[in-house]
């Protein structure tokens, strides 16, 4: 004979929803209940000057003007914006690969080490060469460019 596909497991479940879709009913009338003895309406919340909750309405004399016209959205023109000189780094050259097209410059600063490619640079380099380079942010962090010997 073949057992019930009934478990043990799925009546408790099936009693559990049941019990919670009876406590979510009763939830619901005894709000109902309530509504009906005290209409109050809709209970108001407002904010302060400060940003607080309260249950009084601000002071309109504390009310401040604002310009429409000295609000900004978005990003500024670009003439409002400062424009940042790129500032040109100094370094050494500690690996460089002709056949490969790529190698690392070491900085004379902070001593990070920065990957340039052979058309990031403008005029060929070879190892041990001190140059002056830019940073740009490539796909696998900052990249050196506009390279060139000192």
């Amino acid at each position: 004979m073949a057992k019930s596909q009934v478990t043990f497991n799925k009546i408790e479940k099936e009693k559990k929803r049941l019990k919670k879709r009876e406590e979510k009913q009763k939830r619901k009338e005894a709000r109902r209940a309530e509504a009906k003895e005290n209409p109050q309406g809709i209970q108001f919340a407002y904010v302060d000057f400060n940003g607080n909750l309260t249950d009084t309405p601000p002071d309109p004399a504390m009310r401040e003007k604002v310009e429409a016209e000295s609000i900004e959205l978005g990003i500024p023109k670009k003439e409002d914006r400062e424009e940042e000189e790129p500032a040109n780094k100094e370094g050494k050259v500690s690996f460089f690969d002709h056949s490969k097209g790529f190698g690392f410059i070491i900085d004379s600063i902070n001593q990070e080490k920065y990957f340039v490619h052979i058309s990031g640079t403008l005029e060929p380099i070879e190892e041990n060469d001190k140059v002056t380079y830019e940073l740009e942010r490539g796909q696998k962090g900052m990249n050196a460019v506009r390279v060139k010997k000192i």
